[in-house]
């Protein structure tokens, strides 16, 4: 019985072993795979750190050129503002005196002809 079961032994380790190795081997494999994956990974992870860190910085330095853009443009507005206010007092200032003259112009005329009228009465 003894020779049966060296055998039997023999044939299944025969059999078994290379099987064995083969399935260690391709474990080894992919573990390996599995590492340089990670490593990749991390990797990646690392470069969206930098490229977030990155981000951040170009968004606070845009944020600080939109407010210094807001305040020029607000400043020159306000600039606009105070010329055109002034042009448009002037005008206003032209449009009363030229209506005040027509009006007095009106007036002298109206006195005139009511000074000729008098002085037709007068001399009739």
């Amino acid at each position: 019985m003894e020779p049966i079961k060296e055998t039997m032994r023999a044939l299944l380790q025969e059999m078994i072993l290379p099987e064995l190795k083969d399935i260690k081997d391709t474990l080894i494999r992919h573990e390996e795979r599995l590492n340089s994956m990670d490593k990749r990974i991390g990797d990646i992870n690392t470069h969206l750190i930098d490229q977030s860190r990155r981000i951040d910085e170009v968004r606070e330095e845009l944020s600080r050129r939109i407010d210094e853009v807001r305040e020029e443009l607000s400043r020159r507005i306000d600039e606009t503002n105070k010329s055109l206010n002034a042009r448009i007092d002037r005008l206003y200032d032209v449009i009363v005196r030229r209506d005040e003259h027509t009006k007095l112009d009106e007036r002298v005329t109206r006195l005139e002809r009511d000074v000729q009228e008098l002085k037709a009465k007068i001399a009739a």
